[in-house]
């Protein structure tokens, strides 16, 4: 306890040296050179040494020191005197407290929030997997960042202000940096939504409507948040002011991904179905047998040319049209990664895939509209392929088209992963059957009937809720 005592002293010894400087904006290396620092590292090094904290320590000359540009700028105390050289009342006793628990608490584990564009009630808090989906009140979020007694004196206040209340799926990632700022084309892996996929999986299966990454941010928290208002998409909300006259706020852009609190009971009970089926695919990426192993790849493979069509729809009438023919690619991707089977001919797969598609909807009147649907994606799929153009259709009847296709790759998606089987047995095996025999029809029916009623998606699907 005393040599945390002794820390808070020897910082607020330098604070009341550093802060008397030029009001201008000082460097690290000035910040450093100011009386008492090194009363400060000495300080670090007796309440936080480096076998117990060695995330606050660099190697200088062979020997390990307290990390100057950690201890100034990750813990917020180089802002704090340049507040103080500027005027502003800063709580230094705050301050001082704020940079004796960054020193001395637990070094946190980095992790990445996703921000997304939907709505959530206050309070959310979904198990997907090892992520978790979370709303975060104001406070929960002035707590990740360092310093939080400098919020309301800074631009930064407004930013958290901007995500209070937002969706964000976040995960611990051990192995990230947390002194560097994340990009969107992070070239040290697969883009995020990609990379997280079994996280967002769910949530698009439970609701048609678009959902989509918007943001993604390195956090450690009490260490350092790298949110920056420019990458949270706005919009300016226009609202009647206390003088009956209009007033405008930027808000954060949401989409039309609405979930209400009277939902949230059933969106985590989906959400913890789903997940455990996609674990239980997921499993057999390690395993010896070939087709368990090649079923966790095509459900991954599905996944993500699904998100890759998601990021780029901002919504059934916001797609450009020289990209169309690329999305209606990956739902075709999609489809063909789940329903294609090892024993599949070149001249018989896209009679395959249609009548498989066909074959998880229940009733003859359905299915013969399944089989249309993806006759037609096929079609045009192949005329991209080849080079050609798609005639004869409308920018509307284009869009449409897309939404359809879409509306399909969410159920087949869902019906596979609830009616693959956990042993070597492939899904083809049954679909191909249930077109001569009736048994696996009502097996498939029946399966499908049991999980649309127990844990059912928003909306009941139309051949589902018809029989």
């Amino acid at each position: 306890m005393s040599k945390h005592l002794s820390l808070r002293k020897a910082v607020l010894e330098w604070l009341e040296y550093a802060g008397g400087l030029s009001p201008t904006p000082q460097s690290i290396v000035t910040l450093m050179l100011q009386p008492h620092w090194e009363d400060v590292e000495t300080a670090v090094a007796a309440a936080a040494p480096r076998e117990e904290h060695p995330d606050l320590y660099a190697k200088v000359d062979g020997d390990w020191v307290p990390n100057s540009l950690t201890l100034l700028e990750e813990s917020g105390l180089a802002e704090a005197a340049r507040l103080i050289a500027q005027g502003v009342p800063v709580p230094v006793s705050e301050v001082a407290d704020s940079f004796v628990t960054f020193c001395t608490g637990p070094a946190p584990v980095p992790e990445r929030w996703l921000l997304l564009n939907g709505t959530f009630p206050q309070g959310t808090r979904i198990p997907l997997g090892r992520h978790t989906l979370q709303t975060f009140t104001a406070d929960e979020l002035r707590q990740t960042v360092p310093m939080p007694a400098l919020n309301v004196l800074q631009r930064r206040s407004r930013d958290l202000d901007l995500i209070t209340g937002a969706p964000f799926i976040h995960v611990p990632d051990p192995g990230r940096p947390v002194t560097r700022r994340p990009t969107w084309f992070d070239f040290t892996g697969p883009r995020a939504e990609a990379q997280h996929w079994q996280a967002l999986l769910p949530l698009m299966l439970w609701d048609s409507e678009l959902l989509r990454v918007d943001s993604v941010f390195t956090v450690a928290r009490g260490r350092r948040f790298d949110l920056d208002s420019r990458n949270v998409p706005t919009t300016i909300q226009t609202y009647e002011g206390r003088d009956g006259g209009e007033e405008e706020a930027e808000v954060r852009d949401t989409g039309f991904f609405d979930v209400q609190a009277a939902c949230l009971p059933a969106l985590a009970d989906f959400c913890a179905a789903i997940s455990a089926k996609i674990d239980a695919v997921m499993a057999g990426a390690s395993h010896e047998r070939r087709i368990l192993k090649g079923r966790a790849r095509r459900l991954e493979r599905a996944a993500r040319h699904l998100l890759a069509a998601y990021q780029r729809t901002y919504n059934d009438a916001g797609v450009w049209e020289v990209e169309a023919d690329e999305l209606r690619l990956d739902y075709v991707i999609a489809l063909e990664a789940l329903l294609i089977s090892p024993d599949d001919t070149g001249g018989r797969i896209a009679a395959n895939i249609r009548s498989r598609a066909s074959a998880l909807f229940l009733g003859l009147d359905h299915q013969k509209v399944i089989k249309a649907i993806v006759k037609r994606a096929y079609d045009a799929r192949s005329t991209y392929v080849h080079g050609d153009v798609i005639k004869g259709q409308t920018e509307e009847e284009m869009l449409k088209e897309l939404r359809t296709l879409r509306l399909l790759t969410l159920q087949v998606i869902l019906r596979w992963l609830v009616l693959t089987p956990s042993d070597t047995e492939d899904l083809t095996h049954l679909l191909d059957a249930a077109v001569k025999d009736p048994d696996c029809e009502n097996r498939i029916g029946q399966s499908l009937r049991a999980f649309f009623t127990t844990t059912p998606p928003r909306n009941r699907p139309a051949d589902i809720s018809a029989t």
